[in-house]
């Protein structure tokens, strides 16, 4: 196994390692402070099974199935088809394109640790790859605060909703159905530190991100909204940015503690991407990250 730096804020590529087989403990290990140091990691030319995908997956910790549960591989729930094909008239996987930057679960009393995305078509152009993922530092938008930001913000926490990204997708894309009273019911919002002491590095990280966080908690709705909106636009900046260029075969991983992410919705719905994803909880580090 050999790890290569992109030389970016964020970034390394796995060679030498093959999915397929079970990870051994010293593997694990590697990769491990390897995601929490380098935030995202690719696996270029893997040929995998679902069960496979699943079974990598789950050495890094307990994997949810989504709430919005429709798009699932068959007979294997914590696998999530994310696509923009259809067949017979019917979406076969859940479109993330224009999802915009955001943290998965951070939404959860339980958030996550890594995503898993293993890339079986990927849309290409004029020779480029399309819908390709973006990526934002934490560890380093955190460093860059204000210090007096720092100590004014520490101990607060931010509730996370849900509904407010699905609601965006629904409404401005057009791509999702509203949620069920049970889905709703199934992830009422949640709060989570403003600043996260990340479980790997032990370094802090800034958890905030535009796709769910509604409300520093412990501020007047005026005075959160004036901050968020800082927090916002300073984590987006270009300096923290990383984006994956995919190829057919690629499995993704990356530090949903440590990291944004968006996939970049610039390909037609005739140029097809498919991917499986799996999703692992931070139940390795944390008992439950919810205030």
């Amino acid at each position: 196994m050999n790890i290569i730096e992109s030389g970016k804020t964020l970034g390394a590529r796995v060679e030498g390692l093959d999915l397929s087989v079970p990870l051994t403990e010293a593997q694990f290990l590697q990769l491990e402070q390897a995601l929490g140091k380098y935030g995202v990691l690719s696996y270029p030319k893997q040929t995998l099974t679902s069960l496979q995908l699943k079974q990598f997956s789950e050495r890094f910790g307990q994997l949810e199935v989504n709430v919005a549960n429709m798009y699932q591989d068959v007979g294997l729930p914590e696998v999530m088809i994310l696509s923009n094909k259809v067949e017979n008239g019917k979406p076969v996987g859940l479109s993330d394109a224009g999802q915009d930057w955001h943290t998965d679960m951070s939404y959860s009393k339980m958030i996550a640790f890594t995503n898993v995305l293993y890339g079986l078509e990927i849309p290409h152009r004029d020779g480029e790859p399309l819908g390709n993922t973006e990526f934002c530092n934490m560890h380093a938008a955190y460093d860059d605060l204000p210090e007096t930001l720092k100590t004014q913000l520490a101990g607060m926490s931010i509730t996370h909703n849900f509904e407010k990204f699905w609601e965006k997708m629904r409404l401005e894309k057009g791509q999702r159905p509203p949620l069920t009273a049970a889905q709703r019911a199934a992830k009422p919002p949640v709060s989570h530190p403003i600043f996260m002491t990340h479980p790997i590095t032990g370094k802090k990280v800034l958890y905030a991100n535009p796709g769910y966080s509604m409300r520093i908690n412990e501020l007047p709705e005026a005075e959160s909204d004036a901050i968020l909106a800082f927090l916002f636009k300073h984590q987006l900046q270009e300096k923290y940015q990383y984006r994956h260029r995919w190829s057919v075969g690629d499995v993704l991983m990356w530090d949903n503690m440590g990291t944004l992410h968006n996939a970049v919705p610039d390909y037609r719905p005739d140029e097809h991407r498919y991917i499986k994803r799996c999703q692992v909880m931070a139940n390795r580090y944390f008992e439950n990250t919810a205030a």
